[in-house]
């Protein structure tokens, strides 16, 4: 009789002992971090005014790395390097990866913004406002200043990126502007979007306000609607001067 006792005694500790090891383990396997990845989401900055690429292509992106993470335990995803992998993307500034208590992994990114097009003989692509190369794509349809002729990226990324955000900046030339021809670093021509007024040579980009200051009192004189017949350049590289070329 009292090794039955025993015998059940020693029974009910090992279900409990089996108890105590199915609920640790189920409780292992049920740990937030072990639990799938439900969902994955993108907010982008100013989809509404731009929109250079689609979530269908960022998921694509991170399928290629191997790190799309819908269906996947929390604990193998490296937030880290979906962020990484979006950030370089070519239309992409910046991006923020991070995981909601829902097990959903959210990025948040904001887009690039061109501020110029450099089209030369065997190249074309933007200079973004954070001076880097930016390229062409069909979804880019802002309307920025074009640079044409021999500028090189040196040239484009620096001054002419200087010139294109004061452009901007100016109510009476951002929409006059529309084009800068580069001869040489020091030979600039600049061409209009009224066709009345003809190409006018800048020379280097030195007191280049200085420079449209003059022009603008001379269109503004009464000059502006004749000066496509009158003249086919108008030259503005001399202190006080603008000369009218036929």
């Amino acid at each position: 009789m009292v090794n039955g006792k025993i015998i059940a005694k020693s029974i009910g500790v090992g279900v409990v002992a089996a108890i105590l090891v199915a609920a640790i383990v189920w409780g292992y396997k049920m740990t937030p971090t072990s639990l799938p990845c439900v969902s994955l989401d993108y907010t982008i900055a100013d989809r509404e005014e731009r929109l250079y690429l689609s979530e269908a292509e960022l998921n694509q992106l991170l399928r290629t790395e191997n790190l799309y993470p819908v269906g996947r335990p929390i604990d193998r995803i490296s937030l880290h390097r979906i962020e990484k992998a979006v950030a370089h993307h070519p239309m992409v500034r910046t991006a923020e990866c991070y995981l909601t208590p829902r097990n959903e992994v959210h990025v948040r990114l904001t887009q690039r913004i061109p501020l110029l097009r450099v089209q030369v003989a065997t190249d074309s692509y933007f200079v973004d406002t954070d001076r880097r190369v930016m390229p062409v794509r069909a979804a880019v349809q802002d309307e920025v200043l074009l640079v044409t002729g021999n500028a090189g990226i040196q040239l484009a990324s620096g001054a002419l990126a200087n010139f294109a955000i004061w452009l901007q900046d100016n109510s009476y030339w951002r929409n006059r502007i529309k084009r800068v021809h580069v001869v040489n670093p020091h030979m600039l021509v600049l061409h209009m979007s009224d066709a009345q007024i003809p190409p006018v040579v800048l020379g280097n980009l030195t007191g280049y306000n200085r420079k449209l200051t003059k022009l603008r009192t001379f269109l503004e004189d009464g000059t502006e609607e004749t000066a496509g017949k009158a003249y086919t350049e108008l030259d503005i590289r001399f202190h006080g001067q603008v000369i009218g070329r036929k």
